[in-house]
């Protein structure tokens, strides 16, 4: 069986999440330089089996896409050229920041690391993530 990858893509870095093999619970990967991105997905997916890509899909309070889908469009065309087998969806990611920022001071981390903004990337991965799969169940 294959893993879910979520993405939330950000232009200098990318937030990573990953299922387990069986898709009931979500992980952090890791975050990338976004520029790398695409070369630790080859990578990623020659060791695991991939089923699917989700990406955050950032929106105003309007329902109206926000100014990073300009960057996040090209992207998502590219991942669909380079993994044409892999299905690719997009998954509301408002308030995913701010969601990652409570889960680091409800985890009682200090204040050094809760300003690391790759695991804020890695974190709001992980919530995108994790409400896809409540939204399948």
């Amino acid at each position: 069986m294959g893993r879910i990858v979520a993405i939330d893509y950000g232009r200098k870095r990318t937030g990573l999440a990953v299922t387990d093999s069986l898709k009931l619970i979500a992980g952090g990967l890791t975050a990338v330089p976004s520029h790398e991105l695409l070369f630790f997905l080859v990578d990623y997916t020659k060791k695991e089996v991939v089923e699917r890509f989700i990406v955050g899909l950032p929106k105003q309070m309007n329902n109206q896409p926000s100014e990073s889908m300009k960057y996040i469009e090209p992207f998502v065309r590219v991942l669909q050229k380079t993994f044409p087998e892999i299905p690719v969806e997009y998954v509301d990611e408002r308030f995913t920041s701010v969601l990652a920022h409570q889960t680091m001071l409800e985890g009682g981390l200090k204040k050094k690391d809760r300003q690391n903004k790759a695991m804020v990337d890695e974190i709001s991965a992980v919530i995108i993530l994790q409400s896809y799969l409540e939204s399948k169940r």
